[in-house]
């Protein structure tokens, strides 16, 4: 497949952008005891266990059942208490975000973390020039994978959705949501690569594979 410099790139925030397993696992680990279940490792929480990758809206009452609102009362007083201390930077984010600015391609933040918390975080970083838009689990109709938040963050940027807009995250829902929308879906980072992916049939869409920062800068550079 030949890549091409992108019209819009869009990205997913949690682990992609901002390393927030620690803070993620944490919470949910503190929300599990006080519902009476066993918490989860890291592992667990990485790998999406019972969807955990989905928005909260979409996930706990999977997890939870009927108590699923009481469990969000308890993960987000955990989550508040330290999210904005302790959110760090993914190593070389910082640059590809400069890198795709000068370039003047259009850059907004697709999340499944609740918008108003994923803008606290962003603003937090001194990051908030970087994005046309950032748009969290809450502000479209649905959530990631579906592309209504997709269409949100090109909703008035003149990009017509399709191959030129990349769409770049860390886990399925997010190259669900990149095929869904038609975009070029790149998965990012070092865990194993999605197996139900290896068996897509899709061959107009194939998924690029960026393990750092630095390999995606590598492969913006051949486009520009």
């Amino acid at each position: 497949m030949e890549i091409t410099k992108p019209d819009a790139i869009l990205f997913d925030w949690d682990n992609t952008l901002a390393d927030t397993w620690p803070i993620i696992h944490g919470a949910l680990e503190k929300t599990f005891i006080a519902m009476g279940r066993e918490p989860w490792s890291i592992e667990d929480v990485r790998n999406g266990r019972e969807g955990i990758h989905n928005s909260l809206r979409d996930s706990f009452p999977n997890i939870f059942g009927e108590k699923w609102e009481e469990a969000k009362e308890h993960y987000y007083k955990n989550f508040l208490d330290i999210h904005l201390d302790e959110i760090t930077v993914i190593s070389g984010a910082e640059e590809i975000l400069k890198k795709i600015v000068e370039n003047n391609i259009y850059l907004a933040v697709v999340s499944n973390k609740t918008g108003k918390y994923l803008r606290k975080e962003v603003a937090h970083l001194g990051w908030n020039n970087f994005f046309s838009k950032i748009i969290g689990a809450t502000d479209a109709n649905n959530d990631k994978p579906h592309p209504d938040p997709v269409h949100m963050a090109l909703e008035g940027s003149g990009v017509e959705l399709g191959k030129n807009v990349w769409f770049i995250g860390d886990s399925e829902k997010d190259m669900e949501c990149a095929l869904s929308s038609n975009c070029t879906p790149m998965f990012f980072g070092n865990n194993p690569f999605p197996k139900k992916f290896l068996l897509d049939k899709r061959v107009d869409s194939p998924i690029i594979h960026v393990k750092t920062h630095g390999e995606l800068l590598s492969l913006l550079d051949k486009t520009l």
